[in-house]
């Protein structure tokens, strides 16, 4: 296998303040695999074998309930860590993880992080970072699901996701992966035939448009009208 170049994670959140003999230790003890479009990275309750890093692409982290339900819990974009279960005191990842195109990762083994986070502290700063931010969001999520209504969770699920992965054209902003409505319904805890009725109502007013797996925000501050609550007067 080539050796992989340290220009692949220097600058990265995760790695900032490294020195590039130290991002030279930590590539080599990593692997660059690519992952299919709709190809699990890992599997939750799996063995938390390795942990990864997102080069390019984008997928999408997918929680089973015992019922058998699958909720979408976020999304993964480049330059971002997943499947850092040890940094959870794990044994097994906690969820799933799945390509929403065709991924580039790196992986290192699973029982390296406690390693790593001690000989670079600001990688192991990182990193709880990370988990500390996902945290938080799971919370602000679980208390849209009890509190707010569904036209409100799928606005607030929008504009996240136009946030992270945003790119202005001539129409909006569009979120710039393959995002189809059931996968919508199953980030904000509703049905398909929902989002469909809810994205077909905000066209006929101009907030969005959408079309297969494509969805652009062309009016985002009347969607965050929307999503807090509040009246859209137009």
């Amino acid at each position: 296998m080539s050796r992989l170049d340290r220009s692949l994670i220097a600058g990265l959140p995760v790695f900032q303040g490294m020195a590039p003999e130290d991002l030279d230790r930590v590539l080599q003890q990593a692997r660059s695999l690519r992952i299919a479009k709709d190809q699990a990275v890992f599997e939750q309750e799996g063995e938390a074998h390795s942990f990864f890093l997102l080069l390019d692409g984008h997928a999408r982290v997918v929680k089973t309930t015992p019922d058998g339900q699958q909720v979408i819990v976020r999304y993964i974009s480049p330059g971002e860590l997943m499947g850092i279960a040890h940094a959870l005191g794990r044994s097994t990842y906690p969820a799933s993880a799945v390509a929403a195109v065709d991924c580039v990762v790196l992986a290192w083994p699973g029982h390296l992080w406690p390693e790593l986070a001690e000989s670079f502290p600001s990688f192991g700063t990182s990193t709880y970072k990370t988990v500390g931010a996902r945290l938080q969001e799971t919370q602000a999520r679980v208390v849209e699901l009890a509190t707010e209504q569904v036209e409100q969770r799928v606005a607030h699920a929008l504009l996240r996701l136009v946030k992270q992965t945003g790119k202005k054209t001539d129409e909006g902003i569009l979120i710039d992966f393959p995002i189809s409505r059931q996968d919508i319904a199953e980030m904000t805890g509703t049905t398909l035939h929902t989002v469909s009725r809810l994205l077909t109502a905000w066209e006929e007013k101009g907030l969005v448009k959408s079309g297969r797996q494509k969805v652009t925000v062309v009016e985002p501050h009347r969607l965050f009208v929307l999503a807090e609550g509040r009246a859209d007067k137009s």
